[in-house]
């Protein structure tokens, strides 16, 4: 079998480059049995056997022993039902011959013992085709499931942690959780099918289930006692069972988030050899963190925002002893808060960046910060805009080499980075770029 299946790609497409002269449609009402057209069962696609959508497996087992028919990755079919009443019409139309590579097995004895399978793949271009076509398909319904949880003003639940009840949209308590409960599952709008995934949140910890590393607990105060001292309040970013409430694993055909971000980093090691002798890159500008203003070097937008805003970053560095990281979280905080027009101090919110900074400086809460344990988190790690060049000047406090300066190497040990593959993709600018690709 497997010597024959060396050569199935180059069968597959042998001649049959001119089959599709035209789109592909999905049918409509798929299959020679009307019954089938509102039926959830998915059909054999050779014979009169219907199976549970649940069964699938054995749909799979009974094609192969009983036709000696095999699918080739199962697993980056959306729907896999829609696929089975496709090829089923299909077969009824033309031999099996027309459409799979034939395996031969046994291929050294003799003919009366050898046996002949089918492979149906996407080395068919007008499989490739269909597979596209249910790929898109699944998407439509997702952003259009999306779209209307987002505009949704019925939304009506209590909060998993305490017994607040959150009516309207579903960010209101999503925003809670992640600020009262410090639960943070992502951006609100990066999530699909909202109140089937707080019923699993829910259900694990009805049954005393911890919903980061799922131990079982005697009663709900030791799982409360656990979840709070363990700093266990996320979900298990590993489990399986969350990947259909996050719009990103639907973006790519059969592609997970993390497969999907194992590619782009591939991508940026094969680059680090490309020769950029030739690069001629303009000086980057920093941003004000409270308007508009550029300064082509650090000195510069320090010196403005004391002199304009009253904001001494240097000096509150001294003051309070901020390390590097510290410092990273602090304008990352600060960032966030001006993007939402709330000050960053009393929590106020403002129509408008210029009323926000107006409100700050006249009750001089552009100078002070809040509790350290507000800002000093690691979900500030992440910048609230990926091209905050701010960032990048930032040095350690005076008197004190870095790594970089000694020439070393030196081991950085962060606080709880478990929750960070969430995390990265809650950037405002990177929820801006996403939309903008989907719209697209």
């Amino acid at each position: 079998m497997a010597s024959s299946g060396r050569d199935m790609h180059a069968a597959a497409d042998e001649g049959r480059t001119d089959n599709i002269l035209e789109p592909l449609c999905l049918p409509e009402s798929p299959g020679d049995r009307p019954a089938l057209e509102g039926s959830p069962s998915v059909p054999c696609i050779l014979c009169e056997e219907f199976f549970p959508p649940a069964e699938q497996d054995q749909l799979l087992k009974h094609m192969l022993l009983e036709h000696k028919l095999v699918i080739a990755d199962v697993k980056l079919i959306a729907d896999f039902r829609w696929y089975a009443l496709y090829w089923r019409k299909r077969f009824t139309e033309l031999p099996i011959t027309d459409f799979c590579t034939v395996i031969r097995t046994n291929s050294e004895a003799s003919i009366e013992e050898q046996e002949n399978y089918f492979l149906l793949c996407d080395a068919l271009p007008e499989d490739r085709i269909l597979r596209e076509q249910l790929q898109q398909k699944r998407l439509k319904e997702i952003l259009e499931q999306q779209q209307q949880e987002r505009l949704d003003t019925s939304f009506q639940r209590l909060c998993l942690f305490c017994h607040e009840e959150f009516t309207g949209n579903r960010s209101l308590l999503y925003n809670h959780m992640n600020k009262e409960h410090a639960f943070n599952v992502g951006l609100p709008d990066n999530i699909v099918y909202c109140n089937e995934f707080l019923d699993a949140l829910q259900k694990k910890l009805d049954s005393l289930q911890c919903l980061y590393c799922e131990k079982l607990f005697r009663d709900k105060n030791t799982l409360k006692d656990h979840m709070r001292k363990k700093q266990h309040r996320k979900i298990n970013a590993k489990n399986r069972e969350y990947d259909r409430f996050y719009i990103i694993n639907y973006l790519e055909l059969g592609k997970t988030w993390e497969e999907v971000q194992s590619e782009d980093d591939r991508e940026l090691i094969d680059s680090q050899d490309d020769d950029w002798s030739d690069w001629d890159e303009h000086p980057a500008s920093a941003v004000c963190l409270f308007c508009e203003k550029l300064a082509d070097t650090t000195e510069k937008l320090l010196t403005h925002m004391k002199d304009t805003h009253g904001f001494d970053l240097f000096q509150m560095k001294a003051d309070l002893g901020l390390k590097f990281y510290q410092q990273v979280k602090l304008v990352n905080f600060i960032r966030r808060e001006i993007h939402m027009c709330r000050c960053h101090f009393c929590q106020e919110k403002f129509p408008s960046k210029g009323e926000l900074v107006v409100h700050m400086e006249e009750t001089n809460h552009i100078t002070l910060l809040p509790d350290r344990s507000t800002w000093d988190q690691p979900q500030y790690y992440f910048p609230t805009y990926e091209n905050d060049t701010l960032l990048c000047t930032l040095t350690d406090s005076d008197g004190e080499s870095t790594a970089e300066d000694r020439n070393e190497d030196i081991p950085v040990i962060a606080e709880d980075i478990s929750e960070l593959e969430i995390l990265k993709h809650s950037s405002v600018l990177n929820q801006l770029v996403r939309e903008e690709a989907l719209r697209k």
